[in-house]
């Protein structure tokens, strides 16, 4: 998995897999899903980043693994 900001484009991409994409859908304004040729996700855009999270710091994050419950 990988993180990618464009401060220049003013976006995050979030890779899930390394497969290619075959199409891309915008589920919602500014925000877009990449699949692959079987249907499953394999990237997140999320345009107009600076708009949508203008006090994040993305020179710092922050990621964390929620426990499985048992």
């Amino acid at each position: 998995m990988k993180l990618k900001v464009d401060r220049q484009a003013d976006a995050l991409y979030l890779t899930l897999s390394e497969a290619p994409s075959s199409r891309s859908e915008e589920v919602s304004p500014g925000i877009i899903v990449d699949y692959d040729d079987q249907d499953r996700i394999v990237g997140i855009e999320v345009l107009y980043l600076s708009k949508r999270a203008p006090e994040a710091d993305i020179q710092r994050l922050l990621f964390e693994t929620v426990p499985e419950v048992a």
